[in-house]
């Protein structure tokens, strides 16, 4: 096969593949240190070889091809509980070999070194390739999957604004890096808050890509939903179908319990409690990362890595008939009349090949359609903040006051 960018030939199944750092790739660019002795003895995951054609034919006549998976904020607390879902075949599937790029930053560097070793430790027969880097140039040629992790908090007394401002330029050097070296097929999974606006960044700097393959992570909420609904309920959680969150990954997000069932029925028969629903159940979700980071002491990492994976494998699934998930993507063309241009969650389906379409028809009450129309308002402020960094100038941000914050300081 051709060469990759920086020379390493890309991995594929019955070919010598290699394990090892980004750097050993691109060494003359000095972006990583190899993790090795002076006298290049191995270490680790950096300096191993093997020949996969040697490997047990039962065990990999039919996987398929490798699928390269860029992660960044790969030295987190979220992506150490998710890259070993990934890497163990719970997301991809028991047939999907994976090749995971790891991007950290020249801080987390070494870290990142670390997180690879313990990935090789752990043994996982469908992990075919680690490698590790902090230039997104290196680290995202060829990317099947881009899940975008990394973000910078909010730190005290900063507006949402430069939050938007800050991150931006994260997103802004991190599209164009998929534009420049990513498959054009790359779905991408944005994480790092504000995700919504963020992924909106990251799109308008790759047009190289498909609008469609952005998302921006509300599945987290929508387990967050589905859990009280069932609780509320006395039920499993996995009897709680078709709960769609609307909106912005903030406090104006809008869990839909209208259209939400338990047990094949409208949730809102089963629990017959529109005043809980209305009161107690929508502000709970919206404030529930708040509230946990206030017992915790820390936002939530594992469940987000579990919500990752989830929506990940809902896009690699078919979804059960007549179900839906919750995503949020680019509303160019949606039947809702979204304001077109903005990353908004809206209930969506697939059948299983990475692609979705958006779920139509659903009921939208009075109740719903305020606060629908609230996030929207939202998001359409959110996005004439990052005007510049969209190619849209002369968008006024009006983000400013706390009046206008509606994220929780460190809320995932």
């Amino acid at each position: 096969p051709p060469a990759a960018r920086g020379g390493a030939p890309p991995a594929v199944r019955g070919t010598p593949l290699r394990v090892k750092s980004a750097s050993a790739r691109v060494a003359s660019r000095d972006s990583l240190r190899v993790a090795a002795t002076a006298t290049e003895a191995p270490l680790g995951v950096f300096k191993l070889e093997y020949d996969i054609s040697k490997d047990d034919a039962t065990k990999s006549a039919s996987w398929k091809e490798p699928v390269i998976v860029a992660v960044s904020g790969a030295a987190g607390q979220i992506s150490n509980h998710l890259l070993f879902k990934i890497a163990s075949g719970e997301v991809y599937g028991p047939d999907q070999p994976v090749a995971l790029r790891l991007l950290g930053s020249e801080r987390s560097r070494e870290a990142l070194e670390g997180v690879a070793m313990e990935l090789e430790d752990s043994l996982f027969p469908l992990l075919r390739e680690v490698s590790i880097g902090i230039d997104p140039m290196d680290v995202f040629v060829d990317a099947d999957w881009a899940l975008l992790i990394g973000a910078k908090p909010r730190g005290p007394g900063m507006e949402r604004a430069d939050l938007l401002e800050m991150n931006g330029a994260i997103f802004v050097e991190q599209g164009k890096a998929l534009n420049a070296v990513a498959k054009p097929t790359c779905k991408v999974c944005v994480v790092g808050n504000p995700c919504n606006t963020n992924a909106l960044i990251a799109m308008e700097n790759a047009p190289n890509l498909d609008r469609r393959n952005f998302h921006a992570l509300t599945r987290l909420d929508e387990n967050r939903a589905k859990c009280q609904l069932a609780l509320k309920a006395g039920v499993f959680y996995e009897t709680v179908t078709n709960v769609t969150i609307w909106g912005n990954h903030s406090t104006t997000q809008v869990p839909d319990f209208v259209n939400a069932q338990i047990g094949g029925e409208k949730a809102m028969d089963v629990i017959d409690d529109n005043s809980w629903l209305e009161t107690d159940f929508t502000p709970a979700i919206q404030t529930r990362g708040g509230l946990l980071i206030k017992k915790w002491g820390r936002s939530s990492a594992a469940s987000t890595a579990v919500s990752i994976a989830d929506a990940i494998k809902s896009l690699v699934t078919p979804t059960p008939e007549g179900d839906w998930f919750s995503t949020a993507v680019c509303t160019d063309g949606n039947p809702y009349g979204i304001q077109e241009g903005i990353i908004f969650s809206m209930p969506c389906r697939s059948n299983g090949d990475g692609s979705y379409e958006i779920v139509d028809g659903l009921e939208i009450n009075d109740w719903l359609r305020e606060r629908i129309k609230k996030s929207e308002d939202e998001l359409t402020k959110e996005a004439e903040c990052v005007s510049h960094l969209t190619g849209k100038m002369g968008g006024a941000c009006e983000l400013i006051g706390e009046k206008a914050d509606t994220m929780l300081p460190g809320e995932a």
